[in-house]
């Protein structure tokens, strides 16, 4: 009988050392290799980034300034990022409580029915006793899981910097959102322009339909001429209710990122008004994006998909757990209370190694492979993203500039040419397809022209979130 007690201590004792050489971590997986940052955006230099500027200098119109207050504090996209960082900031704390000991109150109570052997039977000899056996437990235990191998630690920094990550997602909402405003206010603002200014062209053709029907009555003029001059002005008429409607649509999206129903918006009196923001100080492309939360929430996700791998690679080794108690336990809780031999004290210890669900285990694994290759994609998309961004940005501002004053010339021009026109044509020296034909170009160049204005508003919002403006 000893020899068989020594045999399955022996047998237990080689089965736990199998278990536990049974278990190893695999290898680092192999990641693929980005593209490395040329050296021409490494230079050093000290500009300074607009992105650094906050929005309430940036922009410097108080009416525009007060619409995007009313969106930070009512934008349903930002309320809903603010939520998720709630989310996040949970599940961290979940995972950070998971390498402390856990401690649950217990009240036990069980109570069966033992009956006796039926072939011995009781001492008396009557089979049809039933005894009643209770066994009761009041008191406390703990569950801790030893982290040996860094696992639970490393799925608290993967939770951590997914929190931070959440924190940059609603970075790139307010950073969004406060471009989207001043987008679509300098849209509104470009459209009253050329809405006076098809107002005022339809004055002058309407003036010059009424001198061509004139002349007409004069003979100096025929019905085609007529009939010429009022296709123009209807025309031109169409193009008012166009860009009516362009407005309304403008105002009820800008209403919309406010969080509120439609209404009047109110802005500055002229895009020309306004003085375009200094958007040529834009730092070195070397340290120009590290304000953009694209950027800096790829690179948080990146890391955690890192911990994440190491975690998962832990999974194959074996884990440690300690339970230890303490409480009453007895038949009889009135008893045990009653009774010192009542308390209880323990402490159990168990060694689990994953031997059948490797297949599960290898699958996650995996899992987590294939998202740390996502995000360092991810991440590297966003870098490129940016870099290219910010230079068709930069050029853009500048060409925009020469563009405009070009079209300013060609504007001034055109109008000196629709009064030449005019009084060419009273004095019988031009024909009414030079009149209609100048009153077009001007139409056409005065729209190009308030369209590059607004061009170069828009390009310069955008430069600015590009390189991470707007969110503080």
């Amino acid at each position: 009988m000893l020899i068989e007690k020594h045999s399955l201590m022996r047998f237990g004792f080689i089965g736990i050392i199998a278990l536990m050489f049974s278990c190893k971590a695999i290898e680092p997986p192999t990641m693929p290799k980005m593209e490395e940052v040329p050296e021409a955006f490494l230079e050093v230099q000290d500009s300074a980034s607009i992105g650094d500027i906050s929005w309430q200098e940036f922009f410097n119109d108080p009416n525009l300034v007060y619409l995007i207050e009313e969106g930070l504090e009512n934008n349903l996209d930002l309320l809903t990022a603010l939520e998720r960082i709630e989310i996040a900031q949970a599940d961290f704390r979940v995972r950070r409580g998971m390498l402390y000991p856990t401690m649950d109150g217990i009240i036990r109570y069980r109570s069966g029915d033992v009956r006796p052997n039926l072939l011995n039977g009781t001492v008396n000899g009557d089979r049809n006793v039933v005894n009643r056996l209770e066994n009761n437990f009041i008191g406390f235990q703990s569950n801790w899981e030893i982290d040996i191998w860094g696992k639970l630690k490393n799925r608290r920094e993967a939770a951590f910097h997914q929190f931070l990550a959440t924190q940059m997602g609603k970075h790139l909402v307010v950073t969004s959102m406060v471009a989207e405003i001043a987008r679509l206010y300098y849209e509104l603002l470009g459209m009253d322009i050329e809405l006076e200014t098809i107002e005022r062209n339809i004055e002058y053709q309407e003036m010059a339909l009424e001198l061509i029907k004139i002349q007409k009555m004069a003979g100096r003029a025929t019905e085609l001429a007529v009939q010429q001059f009022a296709a123009q002005l209807l025309s031109t008429k169409s193009l008012l209710y166009e860009k009516r409607q362009e407005i309304i649509e403008t105002e009820n999206g800008l209403n919309f990122l406010l969080g509120r129903f439609p209404q009047p918006i109110e802005r500055a009196g002229s895009l020309m008004e306004i003085k375009l923001p200094n958007a040529m100080e834009v730092g070195v492309p070397a340290g120009m994006l590290l304000r953009r939360p694209d950027i800096q929430q790829a690179e948080l996700e990146l890391k955690a998909a890192n911990y994440n791998i190491e975690a998962a690679r832990a999974e194959f080794l074996p884990s440690l757990n300690f339970t230890p108690y303490i409480g009453l336990n007895d038949r009889s809780l009135p008893a045990a209370m009653k009774m010192p031999g009542g308390m209880t004290i323990g402490l159990l210890g168990g060694i689990t190694a994953p031997i059948f669900a490797r297949n599960q285990i290898r699958a996650g694994y995996d899992q987590a492979i294939s998202a740390n290759k996502i995000a360092l994609y991810n991440y590297q998309q966003a870098i490129l993203e940016g870099y290219q961004e910010v230079s068709n940005k930069m050029q853009r501002v500048e060409n925009l500039r020469q563009v405009y004053s070009l079209r300013d010339e060609e504007t001034a021009v055109l109008l000196n040419a629709v009064t030449t026109a005019n009084e060419l044509f009273r004095g019988g020296y031009a024909s009414y397809l030079e009149v209609i034909t100048a009153q077009s170009r001007v139409l056409e160049a005065e729209l190009n022209k308030t369209n590059t204005r607004k061009q170069m508003f828009l390009t310069v919002v955008d430069l600015y979130r590009s390189l991470g403006g707007g969110w503080q």
